[in-house]
């Protein structure tokens, strides 16, 4: 089981200079952790390269339906008080977006606060660094 962040998971949906190196991880252990916005979070890098001409209607469409195939099985961190609380923190501690402290708040929640105990699948730089920081096993950054 590991965490995936939204970069990450964007990579296995669309070809990229990442894809290959990422499905190899899922097909690894394609037990999937994420945050309950993940989802929102592909979806708007989808439909970002679709505006930028990367996408066209028709694969921006299958994608959508393989994250929601890959979403019906993965486990979710959900929105809960304590999560806010954890993110507004790592806010304080690290370089972060507030979608990035809230990625690594459930990702510290899902490691039940033993970060090296859970991989962390990232694209992110400043989300593998505050992650390393943590203390995860960042992959694929």
């Amino acid at each position: 089981m590991r965490f995936w962040d939204s970069s990450a998971l964007v990579s296995l949906l669309v070809t990229d200079p990442h894809t290959a190196k990422l499905t190899a991880l899922y097909r690894e252990d394609p037990l999937v952790v994420a945050w309950w916005g993940t989802p929102v979070e592909c979806v708007s890098a989808l439909a970002r390269m679709e505006r930028e001409g990367k996408l066209d209607t028709y694969a921006l469409n299958d994608t959508a339906r393989r994250l929601a195939e890959m979403q019906s099985v993965w486990q979710e961190i959900q929105p809960v008080a304590m999560l806010r609380e954890l993110a507004m923190r790592l806010l304080r501690v690290h370089a972060l977006h507030a979608a990035d402290s809230l990625q690594l708040a459930a990702a510290i929640i899902a490691s039940k606060n033993r970060p090296s105990v859970l991989g962390f699948v990232c694209l992110d730089a400043r989300l593998v660094a505050a992650a390393r920081r943590e203390g995860f096993n960042v992959l694929g950054g």
